[in-house]
């Protein structure tokens, strides 16, 4: 990868950086708010989760955004942290701040997949 890739990639996960940090400073709506009505109190609830996951769905991407920024610094931007092959260069313009090329990230997405739903089939059984 050239060194202008690089630069344009840095500027690109810098700027991305700037916005999720500002985004997950702000944590205004995960702020639990009591009402009389319990309708109201139902609806501050499902506000708030929302609220919650979207931190936690950005809080996950300004880590792998920080990742990337200092496998930058590293020298092995572009580069799978799993077989160490190189990135496509299509997924890093979609997804600069990727550490896995496209299959490695299919075989990290099913393995997660199967951790959950046997997860889930814990919690049943035990609930049973």
């Amino acid at each position: 990868m050239t060194k202008t890739e690089l630069n344009k990639f840095r500027q690109i996960l810098e700027a991305r950086f700037t916005e999720l940090a500002r985004v997950v400073r702000n944590r205004e709506g995960i702020v639990i708010e009591k009402s009389a009505d319990a309708l109201d109190e139902v609806q501050n609830a499902a506000e708030r989760e929302l609220a919650i996951r979207n931190l936690d769905r950005d809080s996950h991407l300004l880590r792998n955004v920080r990742a990337a920024l200092r496998r930058i610094d590293e020298a092995n931007f572009g580069t799978c942290l799993h077989c160490e092959e190189e990135i496509s260069p299509k997924r890093l313009a979609a997804v600069p701040w990727t550490p896995y090329c496209i299959q490695c990230q299919e075989m990290a997405d099913r393995h997660q997949e199967s951790s959950e739903s046997e997860s889930l089939e814990e919690l049943l059984v035990n609930a049973a």
